[in-house]
């Protein structure tokens, strides 16, 4: 069954996936969507009320044809240490919305060496600042080119920095720049060195609607690599993630059970998934989930029984066999494959009497 997600959510069309099982649960981030042109009495406006003419350069900076000028001189207000603070703010914004529409330009700003300066100011304490330098790395990884270039430039450290510093904006654009980063099989380890995971499950627990949807999917990149997997136990992720699964509301049902299903891939995760109570919550997804949040269900509870006669009599006692039937008789036939191989697991259970735990 195909998911629905927001047309917001998409990211020039594709989808990320991990090998077609849950392509649809996720999307890629797309360029920024926080409202770029300052409101009255927003932290930005004022940077515009002096200076005549600086809004008109910013409104135009969307459409303006690019130039290679244009961009050194924004690097150099960028940079130079005298600069204030707002003309900072202002380079900032229009390296932003020059990076935003335009895939040619996040290739040229890239090879101008805006990189660099942008990544600089991802420590620096003005969080609009901040904020505007985050969400410019996210729209120049827009283009795949550019990620080998934007890790190499050391942004790995200074993007988990904004995600547990910045305002909710920065910390929703440093997600999604590290998802894009995640995505190069290289660099998804070093983004787990780096303390990326803990603030992502802290996204995941307390984010908004977007904000959550941004840490999942960066965290399901980066569930890819093992040692990532065992990070996320440790930060807690097995419990977020139960009680969006157990919230219809949150929107967030699929994606959080293809996260579930890549934690329970290892022995940690599965001790949390069975300590944090999540055998009813993975049967009740079974008996009254989608077809895909029930395929899904399936693979997590085969997972956590094939090695554990323990976890296998727990499932059994939670009435798992009699939905298990049913969808073994109605599903597809990828789904109807494993449903058989839980069902043969749990009643192997009935005549091996006590098997080693």
């Amino acid at each position: 069954m195909e998911m629905e997600i927001p047309s917001s959510y998409r990211y020039i069309g594709r989808t990320y996936s991990d090998g077609g099982d849950s392509s649809g649960a996720f999307s890629d981030c797309n360029s920024d969507r926080s409202g770029e042109f300052p409101s009255d009495g927003s932290p930005i406006s004022s940077s515009y009320s002096s200076g005549g003419g600086g809004l008109q350069r910013l409104l135009v900076a969307c459409s303006a044809d690019y130039s290679d000028e244009v961009v050194r001189g924004l690097i150099s207000d960028l940079e130079s240490p005298s600069a204030p603070v707002e003309s900072q703010r202002r380079a900032a914004m229009e390296l932003r919305l020059l990076a935003k529409h335009n895939p040619e330009n996040r290739l040229r700003m890239a090879a101008a060496g805006a990189v660099g300066p942008l990544v600089a100011l991802l420590y620096h304490s003005d969080l609009q600042l901040q904020e505007h330098g985050v969400t410019a790395i996210l729209n120049i990884s827009l283009c795949d080119e550019n990620k080998t270039l934007i890790a190499a430039a050391g942004a790995i450290r200074p993007l988990v920095h904004a995600l547990r510093t910045g305002t909710p904006v920065a910390r929703e654009n440093a997600a999604c720049a590290l998802l894009r980063l995640a995505q190069l099989d290289d660099i998804r380890a070093a983004i787990g060195r780096s303390g990326a995971i803990p603030p992502l499950v802290t996204l995941l627990e307390t984010g908004g609607p977007r904000g959550k949807k941004d840490a999942a999917t960066a965290l399901f990149a980066l569930l890819a690599s093992r040692d990532n997997k065992i990070r996320a136990v440790k930060a807690g992720i097995v419990r977020p993630l139960l009680d969006l699964m157990a919230d219809p509301e949150s929107g967030m049902v699929d994606k959080a059970a293809y996260v579930l299903h890549a934690v329970v891939e290892v022995p940690e995760g599965r001790a949390a998934a069975v300590e944090e109570y999540g055998i009813p919550v993975l049967v009740e997804m079974v008996e009254t989930g989608t077809a895909r949040q029930k395929e899904i269900a399936v693979r997590s509870l085969l997972e956590i029984c094939r090695e554990s006669a323990a976890y296998r009599k727990m499932v059994a006692h939670e009435g798992a066999i009699p939905p298990l039937v049913a969808l073994s008789q109605s599903a597809s036939k990828k789904a109807k494959e494993k449903a058989e191989a839980l069902i043969e697991l749990l009643r192997q259970r009935r005549t091996a009497g006590n098997s080693h735990h």
